[in-house]
């Protein structure tokens, strides 16, 4: 389990390294948009004043023995499940991996939707159909704010159980977890009022297609992330299982020895015993 994880971690690393330049760009040009001071808007970069329904997305694996990968997705999920439900006055929740989906129904919940089909090679196609769904329900008014619970992919070294916003999308900037408020504040002072982009034919035009493709990459790369991390986790799980059952399996084939030794030389005396009885 330990190669195949390994095997499979690497196809699935290339896949989140290739989308993850793409990501960033395309998040920043949102962003820089947003802060242009450009008379554009769009329904997906305005935030709802008035608290609404709210759907929490989990991201969790289809298969255990891979360690705490699972249980810091859920811990982070119920954690915001909890927050949101004194703030907003429904809460839905969909889940995707049936460990998630047995931890919720553990504790009496059943979510909304659940899927089991993104194994660790999520297509762009069924994640599509996922937030298609997510901006027609946001754009008509029927979803007011989307959360989404996965692993981030932030190194071979580091994985991060995260709940981060995704609509609107005006939560979304390429720096937010590293700037403080005070920082973002300043830089969003500092280009107010200056574009960095010539429209063709128009900022309105540009915005109707690079908003939405902006929140689509950006959940398909939370289910790459969630891909990669969980293989990772299992490759370092299984690591440890194997280097345990080595120390096992030495442990083992030591009391073993000595017992056969003990054994023999009980046997030996035995005989030594015997044989000088038919002396005497």
């Amino acid at each position: 389990m330990e190669l195949i994880a390994t095997a499979r971690f690497k196809k699935a690393m290339d896949r989140a390294s290739a989308a993850t330049a793409y990501t960033k760009r395309i998040t920043k040009l949102v962003s820089d948009l947003a802060q242009s001071g450009l008379e554009v808007s769009h329904p997906l970069l305005e935030p709802r004043e008035k608290p609404g329904r709210t759907i929490l997305l989990v991201i969790t694996g289809n298969r255990g023995l891979c360690g705490g990968y699972n249980s810091n997705v859920f811990r982070q999920a119920w954690a915001r499940y909890n927050e949101l439900k004194e703030q907003v006055p429904q809460v839905d929740f969909e889940v995707s991996g049936k460990r998630g989906i047995a931890a919720f129904k553990y504790r009496g919940l059943k979510g909304a939707h659940a899927y089991t089909h993104f194994e660790d090679k999520p297509a762009y196609g069924e994640v599509d159909v996922l937030a298609t769904r997510y901006l027609e329900e946001f754009t008509t008014g029927a979803l007011n704010r989307l959360d989404v619970a996965y692993t981030r992919f932030d190194g071979l070294s580091r994985q991060t159980a995260i709940v981060e916003t995704l609509l609107p999308l005006a939560s979304l900037t390429v720096e937010d977890a590293a700037k403080g408020p005070a920082k973002k504040a300043e830089e969003a002072k500092k280009h107010a009022g200056e574009s960095m982009y010539e429209f063709l034919p128009s900022a309105e035009s540009i915005l109707e297609e690079v908003v939405p493709a902006s929140f689509k990459v950006k959940l398909f790369k939370c289910f790459l992330d969630a891909a990669v991390s969980e293989q990772i986790a299992r490759r370092v799980a299984m690591k440890s299982a194997t280097d345990n059952a080595d120390k096992l399996i030495k442990a083992l084939s030591m009391n073993y020895n000595r017992a056969r030794q003990s054994q023999i030389t009980g046997e030996i005396m035995e005989i030594l015993g015997g044989v000088e009885a038919m002396k005497g």
